[in-house]
């Protein structure tokens, strides 16, 4: 198991060199869209998922709207997302439309993207490398975290799921879970993620006011009974969906405030 951490440890490293006229390309993409605002938190953040806290009011809220897989009309259902930090934490807050609750996924490292679920893909440094950790949550909170690795071995991404983090996370929703005879209003999911969860590959960019990550938010909607009708919505638009939403040089900039 060490030996295998080394050598993830060691590609982390050694991609972004071996890469560097790709690498070139990307960061030309970096910074196209507007750079989202984090920030600091003012007061003690409770995860209860009701954004009760003043701090929630006084950062950016931004929404999900670049929409792919839509096949009805009211399928693009919308997405807020906000984000703050203090010295401990990354919070997250998701506030989401949803006529059609769908959670099926309950255990960890499973298939919660098959679900309603919410999403979050961070790179620790202002840059678009083919690494990046990734959250992935539904309404049971059954968790897929791993650490991806974009065109790992002749072509084929890898997400490496030995990456099980600890965070906290709290879920709210009006409406009927896996039940489609009615119309559901939506659901809520707010995240804690400890800033420590972000040493495991090296180098991070400190989270303090005035330094930048790469990161995208996603949003997956089931919107029938067994989940074959879905969406998926993201905060910066990305190229070809029939490939997945892994796609890094397509991220964009999150920057820490006061």
């Amino acid at each position: 198991m060490h030996r295998f951490k080394t050598i993830l440890i060691l590609f982390f490293f050694i991609l972004p060199l071996a890469n560097s006229i790709a690498q070139e390309e990307r960061r030309l993409v970096l910074g196209e869209q507007a750079i989202f605002k984090v920030s600091k938190a003012s007061e003690p953040i409770i995860v209860d998922g009701k954004m009760e806290e003043e701090s929630w009011k006084n950062t950016e809220a931004r929404k999900l709207h670049y929409f792919y897989n839509v096949e009805k009309v009211d399928d693009d259902q919308q997405t807020s997302f906000r984000m703050l930090w203090d010295a401990q934490n990354l919070y997250l807050f998701y506030q989401m439309k949803d006529k059609y609750l769908t959670a099926r996924e309950t255990e960890r490292d499973g298939e919660p993207y098959l679900d309603d679920c919410a999403e979050i893909f961070l790179i620790t440094v202002p840059d678009s490398l083919d690494t990046h950790f990734g959250y992935e949550l539904n309404l049971n909170k059954a968790s897929n975290d791993f650490i991806y690795f974009n065109d790992f071995y002749e072509g084929k991404d890898l997400a490496f799921k030995g990456y099980d983090p600890e965070f906290e996370v709290e879920v709210t929703y009006n409406g009927t879970v896996n039940d489609n005879s009615d119309i559901d209003v939506g659901w809520t999911m707010e995240m804690a993620i400890p800033i420590a969860n972000f040493g495991a590959l090296g180098q991070v960019r400190p989270v303090a006011s005035g330094n930048r990550w790469a990161f995208l938010a996603v949003r997956q909607d089931r919107n029938d009974a067994t989940g074959n009708r879905r969406s998926t919505s993201t905060i910066f638009p990305i190229y070809d969906i029939s490939k997945n939403v892994h796609q890094a040089n397509r991220f964009g900039l999150l920057e820490f405030v006061n």
